[in-house]
């Protein structure tokens, strides 16, 4: 175990990586099954999909949670798939929240099956909500997600206000040609309801078999775009540990914009992914990972556990949107054969 410095505050406990990364950050994707087909993420018209005796319960989540947090986990989000249709969801919530050393635990949803649960989840200890809203047009969700279901979308982010979260946030993939003459309109939409909006650049990872480089919207052309609407955007100080650079309007509303694709945040990246099936990953485009269900359902202690997960994150050395930008001929991550041969390459396998 060594010590990172934090960011805004004191040094806490923290197992570091090669470029003195700590892992304090840990993405769990708690299903790999969804309710829309969005063309970043999952475009294809059929899946292969993780055999559901090799999800890991909620037990198994829990103890890993527990192993985790004695490394300097702090921050748990849940995932998917769409972690909102993992039966009994706020059972886990529950679980996590007790876990000692936890201390921030939010959920990503698409927001569709959100309005009936947010108060039991925020009941049950879940602190933040971040709600994917890539369009305020209904038909163009028929058209990018294959979902009729805006209207319930909408009610989510309604139902989520209203439940006492700590924060409620807005997740918007921009992508040219499809969504971005809405990048105002989703703003605004977001500054009426006192919402933190996140506007993410178009990334080449898991299931986006369609993407291309000309369909990105960097980040530099959404706050110009910004500033002629609203006038000089200031950027925010912060932390230099959260994805997102977030940004001020005049009058004080904040957004954040995520540039995965053409500003990396690879060398301050300190989260880690949990696959549905257990299988520990270091980078969103890492090939390789840690089966710790295997290691949980043969015996393995606690330590032993521990042991194995801070060794593997001790020789991290991974930055792979960093490498991703500097190829000179940038096309699909991964053709769909290669998807279907190995689901965990599937961004709703590894929770985004």
């Amino acid at each position: 175990m060594t010590t990172a410095p934090l960011p805004n505050g004191p040094a806490a406990p923290s197992t570091v990586d090669r470029l003195r990364r700590p892992l304090r950050n840990l993405r769990i994707s708690v299903t790999d099954r969804c309710n829309m087909r969005c063309r970043y993420c999952m475009p294809e018209e059929n899946y292969v999909w993780l055999p559901r005796k090799s999800i890991l319960s909620f037990e198994e989540i829990e103890r890993l949670a527990g192993i985790f947090a004695g490394l300097g986990v702090g921050k748990i989000r849940l995932t998917g798939g769409e972690p909102l249709l993992r039966h009994a969801l706020p059972t886990l919530v529950a679980l996590l929240a007790r876990r000692p050393g936890i201390d921030d635990l939010a959920l990503t949803t698409n927001g569709i099956l959100l309005a009936r649960q947010a108060p039991e989840l925020a009941a049950a200890g879940l602190q933040r909500v971040t709600v994917s809203l890539d369009t305020l047009r209904p038909e163009r969700m028929v058209e990018f997600a294959r979902s009729a279901r805006h209207a319930e979308v909408l009610e989510g982010i309604e139902a989520a206000r209203g439940a006492g979260f700590r924060s409620v946030k807005l997740n918007t993939v921009v992508i040219r040609g499809y969504n971005d003459d809405e990048i105002l309109e989703l703003l605004e939409f977001a500054r009426e309801r006192g919402l933190e909006p996140r506007f993410i650049e178009y990334m080449d990872v898991g299931g986006a078999t369609g993407w291309s480089m000309d369909q990105v919207v960097p980040q530099g052309e959404i706050l110009e775009l910004v500033s002629r609407r609203y006038g000089t955007v200031r950027p925010i100080e912060q932390g230099g540990w959260a994805p997102a650079e977030r940004f001020a309007l005049p009058d004080g509303t904040s957004f954040g914009v995520i540039a995965s694709t053409t500003v990396p945040f690879c060398r301050t990246c300190d989260r880690g992914r949990l696959t549905a099936d257990g299988t520990f990953l270091l980078c969103l485009y890492g090939e390789r990972g840690l089966d710790l269900r295997e290691l949980l359902r043969t015996g393995a202690t606690e330590h032993e556990i521990a042991g194995r997960i801070a060794a593997i994150w001790r020789e991290r050395t991974d930055r792979g949107a960093e490498e991703r930008a500097a190829l000179a001929q940038r096309g699909v991550l991964h053709p769909i054969e290669s998807l279907r041969a190995d689901p965990r390459r599937e961004m709703h396998t590894r929770g985004g």
